[in-house]
């Protein structure tokens, strides 16, 4: 793609656009900001707080693969793009283009070289293209491009906005017919709202790339037997997809998401949030069981996973779904929690998950660290597994317990406390060696510090053996076990 896309950031204009005060306004109500991109890179600086959300209306909750969504989340959402469309397009026939009035200030250039952009997938990737355009000068172009993209995809909103300010640049300043009333009404409607918050949240994810050959700082290890992970930026509205293998985790796509209508930070059912922390997919949920709601399909989650439930938060139905048919785009808040694409990213993620083994984090912002540095978080942990593993070799009953928690739980049937986890683990393990392999370690820190450690185990001799999922929690600079899981 050309240089504003691959470098992630938006070029000033190589020429002043004619203008009077109408179309600055539009521009900014619509939060595109074409029209001065100095602007929309100086507003890219300053984090904003999060935009009212629209109401979407109720249907049944959908039911399958014994999971649950949220009753409200299944309200099928009223469209917002005829009206908006219709009154920028009435305003765009009579609209003068606006003065180039400050030129952008030049970006610094980062220390460390920016990830290139991936390939964004349909209607995303053409309005991208349209904003290249645009922000090398080829206005013309870009409205050619506009103009197929709004017949292809009608009900791409933030595309509609768009293309009406790409029309109204074309109207000589002679015809131009201020409209300051209209303009405040269409600054003020929620629906305008939203869409501005969606597009500059778009635009900050071509400018601020994560940094080449960095990774989610939640990623200290992960198996080559988990071939995809995903991590969730909420500040961006974005959802990274990284492939795994024997050379490490490479980022191979990132897509436009939405969250909660309250954020995130789950904590209760019914909060209209997105929960933070660890997560795994459990299942995919074929979209012919499930309600149009949800679009391409339904990828729940393991929520409340077991150290939400140690805290006390309630809720389920936690899933990565899409959109109704043909619709691209919603506002960055505007689920019940769950994270929500639109369809063609949904399905390139249908055919990559693995059930059970790709791992999910949402964060309210990522943090990305280097490999090495990601390694020598690994190494600190790796030193408390192994540890933990002598002292069972050992068979000292005292010595294995200093590593769980008085209300350590294993995941069964039945409940199971922690002296009988402690006698089954010596009667196990005591006097034999073990080789631990296909490991992952994902780390996760909010008011504590917690991992979420998978790996199998093999006794010497022996071609078949345990695969463990273990909750760690660091008190007093010591990992505590507090759950476990044996996936088989």
């Amino acid at each position: 793609m050309a240089d504003i896309v691959r470098q992630g950031r938006l070029q000033t204009l190589p020429f002043p656009l004619r203008s009077g005060k109408l179309l600055a306004a539009l521009v900014a109500a619509s939060a595109l900001l074409l029209a001065t991109p100095g602007a929309a890179l100086a507003a890219n600086n300053h984090s904003s707080g999060s935009s009212k959300t629209a109401k979407a209306g109720s249907a049944k909750s959908a039911k399958a693969g014994g999971n649950r969504a949220s009753a409200k989340e299944a309200r099928s959402a009223k469209a917002t793009s005829s009206a908006s469309k219709t009154q920028l397009q009435a305003k765009s026939k009579r609209a003068a283009a606006a003065d180039n009035q400050s030129a952008a200030r030049p970006t610094r250039k980062s220390a460390r070289t920016a990830a290139p952009l991936q390939e964004a997938s349909g209607a995303e990737a053409r309005l991208i293209g349209v904003y290249e355009l645009f922000g090398r000068g080829k206005s013309r172009e870009a409205l050619a491009k506009a103009q197929t993209l709004v017949r292809d995809h009608p009900n791409f909103q933030l595309a509609q906005l768009v293309y009406g300010d790409l029309l109204a640049a074309q109207v000589p300043p002679s015809n131009a017919m201020p409209d300051s009333a209209g303009i405040a009404r269409l600054r003020g409607n929620p629906a305008m709202v939203e869409l501005h918050e969606e597009s500059r949240r778009r635009l900050q994810a071509l400018r601020e790339r994560p940094p080449a050959g960095t990774v989610p700082s939640q990623f200290l290890a992960l198996s080559t037997r988990s071939r995809f992970a995903i991590a969730v930026d909420a500040s961006r509205s974005r959802l990274y997809l990284f492939e795994n293998s024997d050379k490490g985790m490479k980022l191979v796509a990132d897509y436009y998401i939405s969250v909660g209508k309250s954020g995130t930070d789950k904590a209760v059912e019914g909060d209209a949030r997105t929960p933070l922390g660890v997560y795994y997919i459990t299942s995919s949920l074929d979209p012919r069981s499930l309600k149009d709601f949800y679009g391409a399909g339904a990828l729940p989650i393991n929520y409340p996973n077991p150290y939400d439930v140690r805290r006390g938060k309630t809720g389920s139905g936690i899933w990565l779904h899409g959109t109704p048919p043909q619709q691209f785009a919603r506002a960055p808040l505007a689920s019940d929690g769950c994270v929500v694409m639109a369809n063609p990213d949904l399905k390139q993620l249908l055919r990559k998950v693995q059930i059970g083994a790709t791992p999910v984090v949402t964060a309210r912002s990522l943090q990305w660290i280097s490999q090495p540095q990601a390694e020598k978080e690994e190494k600190k942990f790796a030193d408390s597994i192994a540890a933990w593993k002598d002292a069972r070799a050992s068979g000292n009953e005292a010595q294995l317990k200093k590593f769980y928690l008085p209300d350590f739980q294993r995941a069964s049937r039945k409940p199971v406390d922690a002296n009988s986890v402690l006698r089954d683990e010596l009667a196990y393990a005591q006097g034999k060696r073990v080789q631990i392999k296909d490991v992952s370690y994902l780390h996760w820190r909010d008011t504590e510090d917690t991992m979420v450690a998978t790996f199998g185990e093999v006794f010497e001799g022996e071609k078949n053996g345990r695969t463990r999922r273990q909750y760690w929690l660091r008190q007093a600079g010591e990992w505590k076990l507090f759950h476990e899981e044996i996936l088989g």
